[in-house]
């Protein structure tokens, strides 16, 4: 596949949940919908798109699968298990792990009050169970609650695919020491061989999103773990809050444009497709 978004968003307010979702959110506080997102992915060239769970519920996950039954665009599907109650999560990972599009699992760290979740017995058994199921697990918007942690549990299921989702939200507005401290943990992140990334959801409050502006946390990406398990996304349509969807591509194209062909061929579908097992 030439190019695929690795990190695509959905949600149905008339179907209810997205607890994180208000009217404080601005334009976000809608409905996003499939045709509006085949548009986008269209008109920019992008051939497929991952879908990613929005909201730590089973009915989230139901709904993205039958998107991607009725639009040939969705190459996978990043569901949502009970990973805490580990007889449960193991009945949900069977069902979803025979379904073709699912590729992997995720839950809202960021909003769940535990900051020891990933650490947690239950946890780690889910996601053992996930691991030979062949699904990954991403883990959104780890900095700072959270990056320390998704290391140790890298480094503890070598088996699992752990995707760091947003390069781990970087700090780019905290200053030179919070961001060393981010880069020496995305270092550590990424000397684990099943490890990944996602430069996406750069967008942040208060920084600039351009090419120059993020060169130094792609560098530091680069570094950590080279173009074979880095993979471009969207973060559509969360990214709307700064600019379209053309304009949030335009950027990593820029970056990834500096680099060789065969490099940037894997940041655009190849690493996406490794890491997720697609097709």
């Amino acid at each position: 596949m030439g190019r695929i978004d690795a990190h695509l968003h959905l949600w149905d307010l008339a179907r209810g949940g997205y607890r994180w979702l208000g009217p404080h959110h601005g334009r976000l506080f809608r409905t996003f919908e499939a045709r509006e997102a085949g548009a986008e992915l269209a008109a920019a060239g992008v051939d497929g798109a991952i879908l990613v769970q929005a909201e730590d519920t089973v009915e989230d996950t139901e709904s993205m699968l039958a998107v991607g039954r009725a639009h040939p665009w969705v190459v996978g599907v990043v569901g949502w298990a009970p990973l805490d109650r580990p007889e449960l999560a193991a009945a949900e990972i069977e069902q979803l792990g025979a379904h073709p599009l699912v590729c992997g699992l995720r839950h809202l760290v960021h909003d769940d009050p535990r900051d020891d979740f990933l650490t947690l017995p239950s946890v780690r058994a889910s996601l053992t169970t996930a691991a030979r199921a062949g699904l990954a697990f991403d883990v959104p918007d780890a900095w700072p609650r959270h990056l320390e942690a998704t290391v140790e549990l890298a480094r503890a299921l070598p088996e699992l695919t752990v995707v760091l989702d947003h390069l781990g939200k970087p700090p780019l507005v905290d200053g030179d020491s919070a961001l060393a401290v981010w880069s020496r943990h995305l270092r550590a992140l990424g000397g684990l061989p099943n490890a990944v990334a996602k430069v996406s959801g750069l967008r942040l409050p208060g920084a600039p999103y351009a090419a120059d502006a993020l060169r130094g946390v792609w560098h530091d990406a680069l570094e950590a773990f080279g173009p074979e398990r880095l993979m471009l996304g969207s973060d559509w349509p969360v990214s709307t809050l700064g600019g379209p969807y053309s304009e949030t591509l335009a950027v990593l194209d820029e970056l990834v444009g500096e680099l060789s062909a065969d490099e940037q061929s894997w940041l655009r579908s190849r690493s996406a497709s490794a890491a997720y097992r697609l097709g």
